[in-house]
């Protein structure tokens, strides 16, 4: 792993943390002393991958990108600067694990079990006054997608209920499907 530091118009790319704190030594305004050596050792050794700014004066800032840049040219080209994202989707394609935002727009004709939990407005006989409740709606639909069982249990729930109950997002923690299978024609 290499590191980009650059404060204004001094820049570099090492290829270790001795190299940084030489090029960081080297500059009068930044103050190396032992105590922003061992913050920047601790930082290089770290899994974060981050940018990090370190404060040199008010408003004034020198940055350290980790990147596995090879050269300056290949870091200014934007060229393996974030190699861990690209990691992780390629993961994501390779093992199945789709977000749960992405999987509501997988089209796959079937069966979908949806669960929703929304705020559902009743009235209490005792007082006549209206309160909000918890509710969890579970139901089993044809649909195309996950967001289609969603707007379908919705569409389902607003003809059925009080129309001021609030209903979460298909995107939130709230609402949760699972393909049960291909209907048959």
């Amino acid at each position: 792993m290499n590191l980009y530091l650059r404060y204004f118009d001094n820049e570099t790319l090492v290829t270790n943390v001795d190299d940084a704190i030489s090029f960081l030594s080297s500059i009068d305004e930044i103050g190396m002393n032992a105590e922003l050596e061992a913050d920047i050792r601790e930082y290089a050794a770290s899994n974060v991958f981050y940018p990090k700014r370190y404060k040199v004066r008010q408003r004034i800032y020198f940055i350290i990108i980790k990147t596995t840049a090879e050269t300056m040219k290949d870091f200014k080209e934007k060229k393996a600067v974030k190699p861990i994202e690209a990691e992780k989707m390629v993961r994501e394609r390779t093992e199945g694990n789709i977000s749960p935002v992405t999987r509501l727009g997988v089209i796959r004709e079937g069966w979908y079990e949806g669960v929703l939990d929304f705020k559902r407005v009743v009235m209490v006989p005792a007082t006549g006054k209206h309160e909000y409740r918890d509710t969890r709606f579970v139901a089993r639909c044809k649909a195309t997608s996950g967001q289609d069982c969603y707007n379908r249990i919705v569409s389902h729930l607003r003809s059925r209920v009080d129309n001021r109950s609030q209903f979460p997002s298909a995107k939130g923690k709230n609402f949760s499907f699972r393909y049960l299978g291909m209907w048959k024609s």
